[in-house]
């Protein structure tokens, strides 16, 4: 998840709409 990146990472990913709105899906480190 989220506390796997390292702050200020750069990152890929996909904005999907979810029950809750917006979720980042596919989150990949670039």
């Amino acid at each position: 998840g989220f506390k796997s990146l390292q702050e200020n990472q750069k990152v890929s990913f996909e904005v999907k709409m979810g029950p809750k709105g917006k979720q980042a899906a596919n989150i990949k480190p670039v």
